[in-house]
């Protein structure tokens, strides 16, 4: 059955990806980032262009969410599926950044996303029905070197959404959570340092990624048989290292070549 899915951070990387994916499958989608003009692109790349809206939007404004939910909801008559898409990542030691980029990570990647999912949730229990699709990283199981920002903010994710499912799921709420590993985007390039400013450049770990296609097709895979937590990538063996052998993780991860 179709469905209207919105997806936030659309504009590139898995986001892009995504939006290919599922117009494919024939669903009807709303696209969010900032950039108007690369979401248009990112439409006229789908199968079905004129099944895709575009509702520009900045997870940084979490006073503009409600407003933006409200729009959504009326554009596409009902919202089936949000995936929360949309972030920023951190390529620094954590005692050389400052604490401003802490929270700016916290902001966006975070509570953007725990504000916009609380502008649609009364509607979605009111209909009895509503899926949310978060895309986290394999940070927010495990931690890593120069992610410790980064890091915080997808194990805040994993917290608020396993906490919802449990509230309610029995009300029709569904959450799947996927953790991708290492991903061929521009994650790394916008990604930011110590001081707030963007690194600006792809890392080796992130060039030896899986691609941004390979990855859509697997959350889009988990989203239609409604898994609860999903691992993409080859690093996903290190999340079941981390919780049968921590002291090995830990000397592991110490030596990781993770920029």
């Amino acid at each position: 059955m179709n469905k209207n899915i919105w997806i936030t951070g659309a504009s590139s990387g898995i986001g892009a990806a995504l939006a290919v994916e599922l117009s494919a499958q024939g669903h009807h989608l709303l696209l969010s980032s900032r950039r108007v003009e690369e979401l248009k692109k990112v439409r006229e790349s789908c199968t079905y262009p004129e099944r895709v809206q575009i509702l520009t939007m900045d997870m940084e404004d979490p006073e503009s969410h409600q407003a933006m939910a409200d729009q959504a909801w009326s554009l596409m008559s009902g919202v089936d599926v949000v995936i929360h898409n949309a972030g920023v990542s951190q390529r620094s030691l954590a005692h050389e950044t400052d604490w401003r980029v802490d929270e700016r990570l916290m902001r966006i990647n975070y509570l953007g996303t725990v504000s916009l999912t609380k502008a649609l949730l009364g509607r979605m229990l009111d209909r009895g029905r509503g899926h949310f699709v978060v895309v986290t990283s394999l940070t927010g199981v495990i931690p890593s070197p120069y992610r410790s920002g980064y890091s915080a903010s997808k194990h805040a994710l994993h917290g608020f959404f396993d906490s919802l499912r449990a509230e309610l799921e029995d009300q029709g709420i569904s959450v799947t959570i996927i953790a991708p590993g290492f991903v061929q985007t521009q994650v790394s390039v916008n990604a930011l340092t110590g001081d707030g400013t963007s690194l600006g450049v792809m890392d080796d770990a992130q060039a030896r990624g899986i691609s941004a296609q390979r990855c859509a097709a697997e959350i889009v895979q988990a989203m239609n048989r409604q898994k609860r937590e999903v691992y993409v990538g080859r690093e996903s063996y290190a999340a079941y290292v981390k919780r049968y052998m921590p002291g090995l993780f830990a000397r592991l991860i110490k030596k990781a070549k993770v920029r």
